[in-house]
């Protein structure tokens, strides 16, 4: 028990706190603070924009089936337009990772950059639309964060970094369980694993505060603010071609 528990703190660690990491370098933190960005992002779509998500895309399929059956608070255009807006993301992460993909840190900052402008843009048409979003800037809100949230999940991917996917948690927590040693796994990575799941659970927690107590606003404000720090810290970082720029 006392092994698991030290391990479990070290993996929590090494994900915060990556000290001397050469395969990964600074880029599971950076991902965490993505991971809370889609927290951040989903609390305001789902809360302010009607039951449609921008970001976790298996709820949204659900949702669309939801909308499709007759059920009452779910809409199918909502729900479509937020799957395409998605893909229209993923590709253009696509086509960052296939020109980008060779510097992580590169990569990183760039879409990064490019996920702080669409944020920006969206905190903007909410800051314009007040407490009550109108129907025509509703689908404006779904299509920019759509497409920034799309964008977050193909770089991710390309940046590969095991269990940090910034947004599919399903699979992160069936591994705790699956992977572990109490059933013969090899190692359920449990304190990284947990880390991306908090980091979901303190964005949305965060997001719905602000949304219920402070304005609608405040939840795209703090993640653009978050993007873009990890936007400048993965560019000042990666400037002199550290080794975990090229890992695979």
């Amino acid at each position: 028990m006392f092994f698991l528990m030290t391990t479990f703190f070290t993996e929590v660690r090494q994900t915060l706190v990556p000290r001397g990491e050469v395969k990964h370098g600074p880029l599971p933190p950076l991902l965490v603070a993505m991971t809370l960005v889609t927290g951040l992002v989903d609390a305001f779509s789902y809360l302010v924009l009607g039951h449609v998500f921008v970001a976790n895309m298996t709820g949204n399929v659900v949702f669309l089936a939801f909308a499709l059956a007759g059920a009452s608070g779910f809409s199918i255009l909502a729900s479509l337009v937020a799957l395409c807006s998605f893909v229209l993301g993923s590709l253009g992460g696509g086509l960052l990772g296939s020109r980008l993909g060779e510097h992580r840190g590169r990569l990183l900052s760039v879409a990064a950059a490019l996920q702080t402008l669409l944020l920006s843009t969206a905190a903007v048409l909410a800051a314009l639309s007040g407490n009550l979003v109108p129907t025509g800037v509703s689908y404006g809100l779904i299509i920019v964060l759509g497409i920034a949230m799309g964008l977050q999940n193909a770089t991710a991917r390309k940046l590969a970094v095991p269990d940090l996917t910034t947004t599919v948690l399903t699979l992160t927590i069936v591994g705790i369980s699956a992977d572990s040693h109490l059933v013969g796994g090899s190692g359920s990575r449990a304190g990284r694993r947990l880390i991306a799941v908090a980091a979901m659970l303190v964005g949305a927690l965060l997001g719905s505060l602000l949304i219920f107590h402070v304005s609608i606003v405040s939840p795209l404000v703090i993640a653009l603010i978050v993007m873009a720090s990890i936007a400048g810290t993965a560019r000042v970082l990666s400037r002199t071609d550290p080794a975990w720029v090229r890992a695979s």
